[in-house]
């Protein structure tokens, strides 16, 4: 199945959870580099837009994902706009100055991390979505992940995902859930089959 991803942290986190049921080609695999449009104003919008792209461009069943961070002072900002929130080029560690820049005054830290997956099969297309909250740390902790893993504090925790291991990100991460209710909906449809 293809992921309609050239993020290559994207692609291990979901192969990883996927396992050996699913094989998930990227589009670097089908030599594919150009850029996909991304000109909704939601993530579900987002999602579909990349997927209908892909499927179209090679006819075969594949799923896009769309994520974005929802700080509650900022009105749900970045959002959509999470990963060029700093402008173009996309750049995570101005991303993140920007962001905690913005929120230097505000005692509220609270904010989700959301995913929506959409799954497109023949002509039926499918929504998987992913939430979790937690909070804005002041500064950066920890070394791992990507985005704003150094920032996100998940509720339940005293480390940013950025401390935590793949494994426990994975475990809990708001693209972890959404790829959970993918993985579910494939494991149906193959037990129908069978």
């Amino acid at each position: 199945m293809i992921f309609a991803t050239n993020n290559k942290h994207k692609l291990e986190e979901v192969q990883a959870m996927l396992g050996n049921s699913v094989k998930v080609a990227g589009l670097s695999e089908l030599d594919f580099f150009e850029e996909i449009p991304e000109t909704a104003d939601t993530l579900q919008g987002n999602a579909l837009q990349k997927a209908q792209f892909i499927h179209q461009r090679f006819d075969n069943d594949c799923f896009a994902d769309d994520t974005g961070l929802e700080v509650d002072c900022l009105n749900g900002a970045p959002g959509v706009f999470s990963a060029r929130y700093a402008g173009e080029p996309t750049n995570s560690e101005k991303n993140i100055d920007k962001l905690l820049a913005e929120m230097e005054k505000s005692s509220d830290r609270s904010a989700q991390f959301r995913t929506v997956i959409a799954l497109i099969q023949g002509s039926d297309i499918q929504y998987f979505d992913g939430i979790i909250r937690g909070k804005i740390a002041t500064e950066r902790y920890g070394s791992g992940g990507f985005g704003y893993d150094a920032v996100f504090i998940p509720e339940g925790y005293n480390k940013t995902f950025a401390e935590l291991s793949a494994e426990e990100k994975n475990s809990i991460s708001h693209r972890g859930r959404a790829v959970k209710k993918l993985v579910e909906f494939l494991s149906k449809q193959r037990f129908l089959q069978d």
